[in-house]
């Protein structure tokens, strides 16, 4: 364990269609966590424009952009200028026709620590995101900071447990979301609360399950349909973070833009699993068919 605590901040925010308004609104906004003696800041899925994924459209690969490039020379430099551990998420273009959601994690001095591809690709109503991104090709490791070993995923990711696992094997001391999810206008009250409270209880569930904390940091606001066809996703917020029992140590509103700062317990996480040594118990040698896509049995 590289530290005993670390100060985290989180930035929940209502994007807009103006690129340099959403770095210069999330700049402020790292500096206002550092200044609260945040040592890790964590930004939302596709922070830099609005979540372009509503619909198919060749026009948004315009948004990529090359990493290392001019999106990592921007934050880097936030990240040196505050000294902080950043967890940016951004469009990647890796080659002509090859793209990733991509989670890039800078070191306290600017430098480039790792980065993440998201791995699950979602393709659903409004999230039509196999469109535009090619499924991650570096695995479930964690990034090495200074802080310690991150175990970053993205959005969809969260509902998997095992990539869960394997980053929690891996060595991660923590688990980190950045997100992008809403609500459709149309869903109902009852419907609304069962999605968000699923939401938050698989996440929670991978701090129960791994004994590790997690941090989720979800965007808000309501962006509309550039086709008109749905009335758009109302991001529900609701970041959050979780300690190694599931117990919320932070909890954001729904429709507010929030920063945080939230002190996180490293050294709880050996407390918590010589209580429950689920590592210990774990049946390795009767697990082969995980690696089934569907266990048939008829």
């Amino acid at each position: 364990m590289s530290r005993e605590k670390i100060t985290a901040g989180l930035v929940q925010q209502a994007n807009s269609g103006s690129q340099p308004e959403n770095r210069n609104r999330l700049a402020a906004k790292i500096a206002e966590c550092a200044q609260k003696g945040a040592e890790l800041v964590v930004l939302q899925e596709l922070h830099d424009s609005l979540y372009f994924c509503q619909t198919e459209d060749v026009v948004q690969f315009g948004l990529a952009e090359p990493i290392p490039g001019e999106a990592t020379r921007f934050y880097g430099q936030l990240a040196k200028e505050h000294h902080v551990v950043l967890v940016a998420s951004l469009f990647e273009k890796r080659a002509p026709g090859l793209y990733h959601n991509t989670a890039v994690v800078f070191d306290s001095d600017g430098s480039i620590a790792g980065k993440y591809r998201k791995m699950h690709i979602p393709d659903d109503p409004a999230y039509y995101e196999k469109f535009y991104f090619t499924p991650g090709d570096l695995g479930f490791m964690p990034v090495e900071t200074s802080l310690g070993k991150l175990g970053v995923l993205v959005c969809w990711d969260q509902w998997f447990p095992e990539a869960a696992r394997l980053m929690a094997m891996a060595g991660a001391e923590v688990l980190i979301y950045p997100t992008a999810i809403g609500w459709e206008s149309s869903d109902s009250p009852e419907e609304k609360n069962r999605q968000l409270n699923a939401w938050m209880t698989i996440q929670r569930s991978h701090s129960i399950a791994n004994g590790i904390p997690v941090i989720a940091v979800n965007r808000t606001g309501l962006e509309p349909d550039p086709s008109g066809i749905t009335n758009g996703i109302e991001f529900w917020g609701n970041s959050f973070v979780s300690g190694q029992q599931g117990e919320l140590l932070f909890l954001a509103s729904a429709e507010k833009e929030e920063t945080a700062v939230v002190e996180i317990d490293l050294a709880q996480t050996a407390k918590v699993r010589k209580w429950w040594p689920f590592f210990r118990d774990r049946r390795i040698d009767a697990y082969q068919d995980l690696l089934l896509r569907y266990r048939d049995n008829s």
